[in-house]
């Protein structure tokens, strides 16, 4: 297009010179307010889109977290996809299994197994005919001891989908808490061949072995286990349990330190070492195992325990007396059901107080241990004569002991 430049006077050509001027700086702004509104639209749709990622991220996010063996990442990485959509069996799953295996990591765990089992309920009273749901649904009760439960809605899942490889983990892992050692293998067995649930099947059928005391088999089971996830706390405990019972304690000590290689403040890996230096008499190394256990987790009774009973076998009674007092302590204050408590705590506290000629602490531990049991079946028994312990019933010290009625 050619412009034609008109050879009118000059305050015409400036004039027309401010109309386009004008014009101009509307086009200007025109342009301005359609970048805006482009750019706004393009941000609105960026932010649109990029919504649907976050929520399938989430669940992506923990199923590596998982693989990866970062568990507590996997928990909340799970729990916000259900968060997003509650509806979500995938999330449900991904997150009940990590609850699952991380109850079993170190010594205060116990709980996920429960909230597990809490979820996958909730979640199957809405959808009470889904497979994916019945199948997580009995791997949560099985984790809980509730074998009979977990054995039927195994049954109804697979019933469902008899390709559901979760659901026959559980159904085999609940025939193991059962009894039934044998079935309990060949359904394992079944669920090792699958391409998704091979880690379970794997690790059920090392369970299986171990039950009918194959423990050859149950270690290359569990190594088989290991191999698809090398970074699971749990499979190497299980790995120890198996070398321990072949008098492998080599195995053993470098399955726990294996654990504390991806968890380096276990405290469960701890206690390992120290039953199992004790086991050794490797004195020095027990106690520095069970005081590292001590510090870290100074309310947890069976490191106390462990720990008093080594200075006990080492001859050092006033420090296996402190500790074991702190072991029985402990478990009055957390109401620990009295069937459900250590007895040794009091007897070998006892005894030490007794070998030292403590007479009054021996007849406190006494006294609380007759007064524990009054109400409750221990199948321990601990009785001194009416007069009282030994030593301590003449002289400058007089026996109380307290009735029990």
């Amino acid at each position: 297009m050619h412009i034609h430049r008109d050879q009118s006077r000059l305050s015409f050509r400036r004039q027309r010179r401010r109309r386009s001027s004008g014009l101009s700086m509307m086009v200007v702004l025109g342009i301005l307010v359609g970048v805006v509104a482009v750019s706004w639209n393009w941000i609105g749709q960026r932010l649109t889109f990029g919504s649907a990622p976050v929520k399938s991220d989430a669940l992506g996010m923990a199923q590596a977290a998982f693989a990866k063996g970062n568990l507590d990442d996997a928990v909340r990485y799970a729990q916000q996809a259900l968060d997003q959509d509650a509806n979500n069996s995938d999330a449900l799953m991904v997150l009940a299994r990590t609850l699952i295996y991380r109850s079993y990591s170190d010594y205060d765990r116990a709980v996920d197994r429960d909230s597990a089992l809490e979820l996958t309920t909730e979640a199957l009273s809405r959808s009470p005919s889904d497979p994916k749901l019945l199948a997580i649904q009995a791997y949560a009760l099985q984790a809980v001891g509730k074998v009979a439960e977990s054995a039927k809605a195994a049954e109804d899942a697979l019933r469902l989908d008899p390709n559901n490889g979760l659901a026959r983990a559980a159904l085999a892992l609940a025939y193991g808490g059962a009894g039934s050692f044998e079935i309990a293998l060949r359904e394992s067995q079944q669920v090792a061949q699958n391409t998704d649930w091979q880690l379970e099947g794997q690790r059920a059928m090392a369970i299986s072995y171990g039950d009918l005391g194959d423990y050859k088999q149950a270690i290359e089971s569990v190594e088989r286990a290991i191999s698809l996830n090398r970074f699971l706390v749990p499979l190497y405990f299980e790995r120890a349990l198996y070398a321990m019972q072949l008098g492998d304690a080599d195995a053993a000590t470098a399955a726990y330190f294996q654990v504390l290689t991806y968890s380096p403040d276990n405290v469960k890996a701890r206690l390992r070492l120290c039953e199992l230096s004790s086991l050794l008499r490797e004195r020095d190394a027990a106690i520095k195992y069970c005081h590292e256990v001590t510090d870290r987790a100074p309310s947890f009774s069976d490191g106390w325990y462990q720990l008093g009973m080594e200075y006990f076998l080492q001859g050092n009674f006033k420090a296996a007396q402190d500790s074991l007092h702190r072991c029985s302590s402990l478990q009055v204050m957390q109401n620990v059901p009295a069937g459900q408590r250590k007895f040794e705590c009091w007897y070998v506290q006892g005894q030490a107080a007794e070998i030292l000629g403590d007479c009054p602490n021996l007849l406190a531990t006494y006294n609380e241990f007759r007064a524990m049991a009054k109400d409750v079946s221990v199948q321990q028994t601990w009785t001194y004569p009416p007069e009282g312990p030994p030593g301590c019933s003449s002289g400058s010290v007089k026996a109380t002991v307290t009735p029990v009625t």
